[in-house]
């Protein structure tokens, strides 16, 4: 299966599937076509999101500021926003 990246003006769009409460924060594959990251927060007080986020930002080396939840902030299925790296970049720096 392939991963749904979007190219926008500022970046990227990436789907995401996440999987709260695991043992450790780490990518974990794909699932449909969505990268699966299970992290480690529960999903409670935007713990889960927060993780997310901070897990992205130091994958891909960027400030977290530069990585939103565009829709999905309540779901496990989440579209994410990435400025400032391109689709190719994306998909090497994440292995997919």
């Amino acid at each position: 299966m392939s991963v749904a990246i979007t190219a926008t003006p500022a970046g990227c769009e990436i789907d995401v599937r996440v999987i709260p409460r695991a043992k450790k924060t780490a990518l974990d594959g794909v699932r449909g076509h969505a990268i699966l990251i299970r992290v480690a927060a529960p999903p409670a007080d935007d713990a889960a999101n927060d993780a997310l986020v901070a897990f992205l930002a130091e994958t891909l080396a960027l400030p977290r500021r530069s990585i939103r939840i565009v829709s999905g902030a309540r779901n496990r299925l989440k579209r994410v926003a990435i400025d400032g790296v391109q689709v190719s970049s994306l998909k090497s720096q994440l292995s997919i």
